[in-house]
Formats: C-alpha cells, sequence, structure tokens
C-alpha cells in the first residue's frame, strides 16, 4: 500500500521540525556544554540537573506544563497574546519550542563530553601565542568537539522525529500544521488502519536503525589508532 498525500505531508512536516530543531539545538547547546564543561561555579550542578530533567521525566508531564506556561493563562500566553502573536500550543512554533526543550539533553550531552575530552592544555597553549578566548574557542575547541557535534546533530535530529508525548500534548494532531509522523501512525492505530501504521512504523524502525549504526561506526572510526 504506498503512502497516500496526508502520510507524506506528516513526513515533510516531521523533517521540518527536526531540522530547524537540530539546528537551534547545536545554537544554543554549543554555548551551553562548553560553559558546563569549563566552570567551577555551584550553580553548574542545578544547571546540569535541569537540562537532564527531560531524560527522566515522562514526555506528557513536560508537555503538560508547557502547555500551561503557553496556554492563555500562563504567564508566556499571557505576554504572546499581548505581543499580538496569539497563543503558541497547537501551532508548529510551539511545536518547535517543546522539542527543542524535549531534545535539549541530547544536544548539550554529546558537545560537553567532547569539550571535557579536550582538556585544558590546548586552550593553554592558545593562550600562550596570544589567542583571545573567543578566538580560541571557534578555533581551537571547536574543531577539536567536532564529533560530539556531529553525534549531538544526529541524535537531536532522531530523537526529535521520534518524539510523541511532547509533540500530542503541545501540538495535538491538525493536519498540516502540528501533525507528525508519531502521532500519524497514533491516529492510524485508533482508527485500526494497521496497514497504514504498518508502512509508517516500518519506515521509523528502518531509521531508527540507521541512526544508531551510523553512530557505532563513528565511534568505531574514532577508536581506531
Amino acid at each position: 500500500m504506498p503512502l497516500d498525500p496526508a502520510a507524506w505531508q506528516a513526513i515533510a512536516l516531521t523533517l521540518k521540525l527536526a531540522g530547524l530543531t537540530t539546528l537551534l539545538l547545536l545554537l544554543l547547546a554549543t554555548p551551553l556544554a562548553w560553559w558546563l564543561a569549563q566552570t567551577r561555579s555551584r550553580w553548574r550542578a542545578p544547571v546540569a540537573a535541569l537540562v537532564t530533567l527531560p531524560l527522566v521525566l515522562p514526555p506528557t508531564v513536560l508537555g503538560f506544563y508547557l502547555l500551561v506556561l503557553m496556554g492563555p493563562s500562563g504567564p508566556l500566553g499571557q505576554l504572546t497574546l499581548a505581543l499580538g502573536w496569539g497563543t503558541l500550543p497547537f501551532t508548529f512554533s510551539g511545536l518547535l519550542i517543546g522539542s527543542i526543550l524535549f531534545s535539549l539533553p541530547f544536544a548539550v550531552q554529546p558537545i560537553q563530553h567532547a569539550f571535557e575530552a579536550i582538556g585544558p592544555r590546548a586552550m593553554e597553549v592558545a593562550a600562550t601565542l596570544r589567542a583571545r578566548p573567543l578566538d580560541a574557542f571557534f578555533t581551537v575547541a571547536l574543531p577539536l568537539a567536532r564529533p560530539g557535534l556531529a553525534t549531538a546533530a544526529i541524535l537531536s535530529f532522531a530523537h526529535t522525529v521520534g518524539e510523541f508525548g511532547v509533540v500530542l500534548m503541545m501540538g495535538g494532531n491538525i493536519p498540516g500544521q502540528t501533525r507528525v509522523v508519531s502521532t500519524l501512525i497514533y491516529g492510524h492505530v485508533e482508527a485500526l488502519e494497521y496497514a497504514q501504521a504498518h508502512w509508517l512504523a516500518g519506515g521509523m524502525l528502518l531509521f531508527s536503525f540507521a541512526v544508531l549504526l551510523i553512530l557505532a561506526l563513528m565511534k568505531n572510526r574514532r577508536a581506531l589508532p
């Protein structure tokens, strides 16, 4: 059974959401991961715990509180209403914010580990060559952390493609606006349309396997002398 137009629309929206989430996460997670890798502040542990929270928090809980925060009675919702932007829940923008927060640890942790693996020596050498901290970050730290950045990008993209709870809570299942592959599969199963669900679920299974295979190959390549 070929995929119908609704399925292709959901796939396109899923790829758009995952792509934007990954791009914004890399911009947000890189400086945050650098700070976590370098700082000795007493705020390091609370910030690290907050970043890691989506790993242990049920997605529906995160989605619920985002819904309350961005709803018409919530502080962020009242702000967006005052600015004339409307409310964010059940829109693509709200879905994007929820995806960024839910996938944040999948971006921050690989980059943080990559920065920590560099050690202080490389930055000290850059400092002796009179490189400013910002220049050293872009010319030394970032190039050395490329494997961590690549892992973060792959994990963030894949995690966004597969997310369900936050998507359903924040975006619902609106065709062309917030309906992604995971919610479309749920709709097919709920309607007992197992044939359509099989095509999409099988594609997700192959995609997930390919992501894990790529990560394993990258790890093996880095381990080679």
